[in-house]
């Protein structure tokens, strides 16, 4: 059995600190409804797309230029039949030094091949982290769209 977290990773012409800043402005990223703070240690905030994705997320690492975790707390999955698969699941963004540029290193720890939404949640987030974070870090553009 296949145990392993949806992983992706890319090399961007930006600094770590620039990766940084984009990746905590989650507004910048995300498309749908974030309400709380999402930039500093401890902070928690709450995520809402239409009624098809709710969440809550705890800031539990925050290391400037390095690293970023959120610890999810409550989620609601309306299109799966355990709604709650995210629940105690970690959202880890790495960033390194890597020929002269940084590497952003995604890894949603916890959602695993034998999750019901790991097919359609690993697409999702490989079009956030691969489109949408990755187009504002590079031109500092936010999209509004989760697919655009």
């Amino acid at each position: 059995m296949n145990n392993h977290s949806f992983t992706t990773t890319f090399l961007i012409d930006q600094t770590p600190e620039q990766v940084f800043n984009a990746i905590n402005n989650v507004r910048g990223w995300w498309s749908g409804e974030i309400v709380g703070d999402t930039g500093k240690l401890g902070a928690e905030f709450s995520y809402r797309y239409k009624d098809v994705h709710r969440s809550k997320q705890k800031v539990t690492e925050f290391i400037p230029g390095r690293k970023v975790v959120w610890q999810v707390s409550d989620s609601q999955l309306s299109f799966v039949k355990e709604k709650s698969e995210w629940n105690d699941t970690e959202i880890v963004f790495e960033i390194s030094e890597k020929e002269g540029k940084a590497e952003v290193r995604f890894t949603h720890q916890g959602l695993v091949p034998q999750y019901e939404c790991f097919g359609s949640c690993s697409n999702a987030w490989g079009t956030l982290i691969h489109g949408n974070l990755r187009k504002l870090i590079a031109t500092g553009q936010g999209t509004s769209d989760v697919f655009a």
